[in-house]
């Protein structure tokens, strides 16, 4: 049997990735102005991942939709993990790898945002998800984790990469709650100025 890390080995980590977000900052600021221009124009930001990432998409189309910290006009999101009629469809018919990127294939357009969630950076059905966005002319953004920075396959897909310093999928996915919360300040900040 393996040592396994303590609660506050767990903690140690969960600080240390969370403090090595503030490298991010800057680009979620210049993502926060290009996502802003697209709504202005529009557009329509669409999220997906897989299992707790899916939770993610939810959780930003929920803080674009609804509100973030301020009252303000709702923005337009949706999250395409969220229908299982078309998402099993997609799956049976054609194949779970396809189940984003048919979805975006038929609706994301070039004033779009299309951001994936997935930890690894190698979920097939993200990574064929951002090839269709960037195909479409939309914004592809990728929200994903790797202690190297690269961000895995999906990440060649991708217009911006926001790529958290862990391989851990726990330590990514509560980095990414920050990153889009982050992201939500600086629409929210914009939409009601916009007002």
């Amino acid at each position: 049997m393996t040592d396994q890390p303590s609660l506050v080995e767990h903690l140690d980590e969960h600080l240390a990735v969370i403090e090595s977000v503030r490298g991010l900052v800057a680009g979620i600021e210049s993502l926060g102005q290009e996502v802003s221009a697209r709504l202005a124009r529009g557009g329509v930001v669409y999220s997906f991942g897989n299992g707790g990432s899916a939770a993610d998409a939810q959780h930003l189309a929920g803080e674009l939709i609804g509100r973030y910290c301020r009252e303000r006009r709702p923005l337009a999101a949706v999250t395409l993990s969220t229908d299982p009629t078309v998402s099993t469809c997609i799956g049976n018919d054609y194949s779970f790898d396809d189940v984003f990127a048919r979805q975006v294939t038929a609706l994301a357009g070039p004033d779009d945002v299309v951001v994936g969630f997935t930890t690894s950076g190698s979920s097939p059905n993200v990574v064929a998800g951002l090839a269709a966005g960037r195909k479409a002319g939309a914004l592809t953004v990728l929200l994903t984790g790797h202690a190297d920075g690269g961000g895995g396959p999906a990440a060649e897909y991708a217009d911006r990469v926001l790529a958290v310093a862990s391989d851990r999928t726990a330590r990514v996915q509560e980095a990414h709650v920050l990153l889009l919360h982050l992201l939500s300040e600086h629409i929210d900040r914009w939409a009601v100025t916009s007002s």
